[in-house]
C-alpha cells in the first residue's frame, strides 16, 4: 500500500508516496508547476501497485503537498530536490521517469548520479523539456515580456492549464542558464525511452530530436506520436507509458529491499 512521507532537505520539506515492491524503484518527477496526483503519476503508480513493484513519486518544493512557494523555485533547487529524495529512498539502481521540466531534472540528476558513480537502471521519458527555460520561455518571448522580467524580476504568464497564471521569475530564467544541456554531447550511461507528441506546442518534437542528437553515445528509442499533444494523457498514450515503464523495469528487475 502507497505511503505518504516526508524528507526534509536542504532546509526543504517534501511530500513523497511511496509503494514498497520489488525493484528496481520507478522514480516519477513531474514537470513544471505540476504535482505528484497527476494522471500519468498516478497510473505508473497504480501498475507498481498492481505489480508489486516499488514506486516513489515526490513533490518539488513549490509544488502539491511540499512546503515552499512555487515562485521562489529554480531549476537548481529543484534538482536538489530530486536528487535528495533519488539518494535517500530511491534504492539500487532506479528507474526515473521524467515528464516534460522532470525529462530535463531526470537528465540532470542522471548526469550528477553518474558522476558518483551510482548506476540507473533507465529513464523513461515524456516531452523532455531540456534547457526549456531558456529556448522554450525566454527566446520565445517578445521584447516586452523580456522586459518586464528585467524590471520586476517576474512576469505572470497566462497559463493553458489552469486559470491562475505562472510566474516565470527572473531568477528562474537566469538559473536555468547554469543548467543546459545542449550546447556540448551527453552521456548518460543508461536506456532512454522518449515518448512525444507531435502536436506538442509547448515542447516541439525537433527540440526533442536536438537532445538526441546530444545523446549519441547513450541507448535511445524515441516514440514519436504523430497526433499527441504535450499532456499524453488519453487512454493510449498512458498505456503506452506504462509499457515503456514496465519493460525496462523487466530488463532489470533485482529483489525487493
Amino acid at each position: 500500500m502507497e505511503q505518504l512521507e516526508h524528507l526534509t532537505a536542504n532546509g526543504r520539506k517534501l511530500a513523497l508516496r511511496i509503494t514498497p515492491g520489488a525493484g528496481p524503484a520507478t522514480i516519477w518527477l513531474g514537470g513544471f508547476k505540476s504535482d505528484m496526483q497527476s494522471t500519468k503519476a498516478q497510473i505508473i503508480a497504480d501498475w507498481a501497485a498492481a505489480n508489486g513493484r516499488a514506486n516513489l513519486r515526490f513533490d518539488y518544493s513549490g509544488h502539491g503537498e511540499s512546503d515552499g512557494r512555487f515562485e521562489d523555485g529554480t531549476i537548481s533547487a529543484w534538482l536538489e530536490d530530486a536528487l535528495a529524495v533519488i539518494r535517500a529512498k530511491g534504492g539500487e539502481a532506479p528507474i526515473l521517469v521524467g515528464s516534460s521540466m522532470g525529462g530535463w531534472l531526470s537528465l540532470l540528476a542522471a548526469r550528477a548520479l553518474r558522476e558518483e558513480q551510482k548506476p540507473l537502471s533507465g529513464l523513461v521519458l515524456i516531452a523532455p523539456a531540456a534547457d526549456f527555460t531558456e529556448d522554450l520561455m525566454w527566446n520565445r518571448f517578445p521584447p516586452e515580456i523580456r522586459a518586464a522580467i528585467d524590471r520586476d524580476g517576474v512576469y505572470h504568464h497566462p497559463s493553458e492549464y489552469s486559470e491562475i497564471p505562472t510566474p516565470i521569475t527572473r531568477a528562474l530564467i537566469e538559473d536555468g542558464r547554469r543548467h543546459q544541456l545542449l550546447g556540448s554531447p551527453l552521456k548518460i550511461g543508461a536506456p532512454i525511452r522518449i515518448l512525444q507528441g507531435m502536436q506538442d506546442p509547448d515542447v516541439p518534437w525537433q527540440h526533442v530530436m536536438r537532445l538526441v542528437e546530444h545523446l549519441a553515445e547513450d541507448d535511445v528509442t524515441v516514440t514519436m506520436i504523430r497526433d499527441g499533444d504535450h499532456r499524453l494523457s488519453r487512454p493510449e498514450d498512458l498505456e503506452r507509458l506504462v509499457a515503456a515503464v514496465a519493460a525496462m523495469a523487466r530488463g532489470s528487475v533485482s529483489p525487493a529491499h
